[in-house]
């Protein structure tokens, strides 16, 4: 029997991307499961597709830098399942800029959306999550461990994520909660071209290679589905991260021991 039956998941930002690719693995394991996302029309259609394949599943519409709505979305999940086994916050999102260019309102707005609501939804549902013994999964990326040039707010927004998830490893590792930080690489999505348009009308005085998925890293884009299933199988092994690809540790190594020649490797490994 799969580890994950009849497992009661939230997966927030899962009506796109990763989110989604999750719901549909969790689902196919026979999970419960909530997607929670902002916009409605996109949240009901994967509802209704993740329904049609037998899944057990609550389309929750929140905005998850709300602190009423994810208290909203806590006392509906309570409700309907009296508990918690996973909480995959993967809702975020990237930007293009220089860190000069980069107003302190972009820094906020980032940090709120990609830090902040990961702390609201952790405290939500913290207490569950620990009485099952379950499995808190913070999506951050390889901006989590190194700041590469011209991302704007999103390595500052995506650090804090490495250091709450070690924290809270320190202090509710023994209390039963799993805590797992996910730093993968550019994932790849249907819409890589419009989101590349997107980053050019945003920042058009940084290099062209910047406006790539992954700021012009030179690591292939990572197949959803598959990385789904290594956050799922790394939950099951109670991992505390995540790093794909796995090369990248060594740069985050050796960036640790010397600034410097961490600075020239990261240089290299990028096409800006």
């Amino acid at each position: 029997m799969s580890y994950w039956r009849d497992k009661r998941a939230v997966v927030t930002g899962g009506s796109a991307g990763l989110g989604r690719a999750l719901a549909n693995v969790l689902v196919d394991r026979g999970a419960r499961v909530a997607i929670v996302a902002r916009g409605k029309e996109a949240l009901d259609a994967t509802s209704q597709e993740l329904k049609a394949r037998g899944g057990n599943v609550l389309a929750v519409a929140a905005d998850v830098t709300s602190q009423s709505d994810v208290d909203r979305l806590a006392s509906t999940v309570q409700s309907a399942w009296g508990g918690l086994d996973l909480l995959c916050h993967c809702a975020g999102r990237s930007m293009r800029g220089t860190a000069l260019s980069t107003s302190v309102d972009e820094f906020r707005d980032l940090i709120e959306t990609n830090f902040l609501s990961a702390v609201r939804c952790t405290q939500a549902f913290a207490v569950a999550l620990s009485e099952s013994h379950g499995h808190l999964v913070l999506i951050g990326s390889l901006a989590s461990k190194v700041a590469a040039g011209y991302l704007g707010a999103y390595p500052a927004s995506k650090f804090p994520l490495a250091a709450f998830a070690q924290q809270l490893r320190m202090e509710m590792g023994n209390k039963g909660l799993h805590a797992l930080l996910v730093c993968p690489g550019p994932i790849a999505r249907d819409d890589r071209q419009s989101a590349g348009a997107r980053y050019v009308t945003q920042a058009p005085d940084v290099p062209a290679a910047a406006h790539q998925p992954g700021g012009g890293a030179k690591v292939r884009a990572i197949d959803p589905r598959w990385l789904a299933e290594k956050i799922l199988r790394a939950c099951e092994q109670r991992r505390a991260e995540l790093i794909v690809p796995r090369r990248a540790r060594l740069l985050f190594t050796i960036s640790q021991f010397s600034p410097r020649m961490g600075d020239w490797l990261l240089r290299k490994m990028t096409n800006t």
